[in-house]
């Protein structure tokens, strides 16, 4: 379904377009960390987001993009679409942080509010795709963006071959199957972690049934973490690396506030909520983790005001 050149053709395609992020090890944490949040649009998503539209049709990218996103992939794809010149729109929550409302503006995104939850961006943006003739570029179940989102994880292998632990944050899925994927092509034998808020276990509770299991309800300070279930395709390449795969551990939003703190303090390293939520479980003691430990830091856009004025910014 995803294969290794698919992998290979996305890091090669991505050089002029993401940064190779760095690896940088914080005491505090006592872990190596992967910062994604040093990308141009401040996360990963970039990755997938750019695979994916390079990799549509001429005719088809040039009438336009349309994306449902709580921030980081709507920001990503803006950002995509401004560097290749079409019309990108951004079906965004309600809730939507300013910091990344604003951030799909700075790139040229057309933002558009719709509810609060994935299905309710979704089926706008399906709605917008089918008025105004726009291609859907969905934010993780598609083989394009974890062949895109794989990438982290080769680089990770490539930087840090002997890591013998690697912890992710999990929203939809993507990131976590394309960092399986591409430590399996970097030859790295890490064992790997994902991480996800209690108030949304959507791939512990889809790893028990075999199956992805869709949520009733989800809710924690990391919006980019609370989709109501993983995507069919990064479930399926997770399900492959299995043997891999060490678990699953939950962690509580008030051990994601003070990892955010921890970060920025410590380590230097601005964090929102999704983005420090590996750190967060590491802290905690949720990962029994063997060293060398890499941890993810999946994005960065948080409001600084979160770190003047407390919780209320988050």
């Amino acid at each position: 379904m995803i294969t290794p050149q698919a992998v290979r053709e996305a890091a090669s395609a991505l050089r002029d377009v993401a940064v190779r992020t760095p690896l940088e090890y914080c005491d505090a944490v006592g872990a190596y960390l992967k910062l994604e949040n040093m990308q141009p649009v401040g996360a990963f998503k970039i990755r997938g987001a750019f695979n994916a539209v390079r990799l549509m049709p001429d005719a088809v990218r040039r009438r336009g993009v349309v994306t449902y996103s709580s921030g980081n992939h709507g920001q990503a794809v803006a950002f995509v679409a401004q560097r290749l010149g079409v019309r990108a729109v951004i079906v965004m929550p309600e809730t939507a942080p300013a910091v990344k409302r604003d951030g799909v503006r700075k790139w040229g995104g057309e933002v558009v509010l719709a509810g609060r939850t994935s299905e309710d961006r979704q089926r706008a943006a399906e709605a917008l795709a089918a008025s105004d003739g726009l291609a859907v570029v969905p934010p993780f179940d598609h083989p394009d963006i974890v062949a895109g989102q794989a990438t982290v994880g080769l680089e990770i292998a490539q930087q840090m071959r002997h890591a013998a632990t690697v912890v992710v944050p999990v929203g939809g899925g993507g990131l976590i199957a394309g960092v399986l994927m591409g430590l399996a092509m970097g030859g790295c034998a890490a064992t790997v972690w994902g991480v996800e808020p209690v108030g949304a276990p959507k791939l512990m509770r889809s790893l028990e049934a075999g199956h992805p299991v869709r949520l009733e309800r989800t809710a924690s300070v990391a919006d980019g973490l609370i989709t109501l279930t993983v995507g069919e395709v990064p479930f399926e390449v997770i399900q492959a690396h299995r043997a891999r795969l060490g678990g699953v551990a939950l962690v509580e939003d008030d051990s994601i506030r003070s990892a955010m703190h921890l970060l920025r303090a410590r380590c230097r390293v601005s964090a929102e909520p999704s983005g420090a939520a590996a750190t967060a479980a590491l802290l905690a003691g949720r990962i029994p983790a063997a060293a060398p430990v890499v941890v993810v830091v999946s994005g960065g856009n948080v409001d600084p005001a979160f770190f003047e004025a407390g919780t209320a910014h988050v």
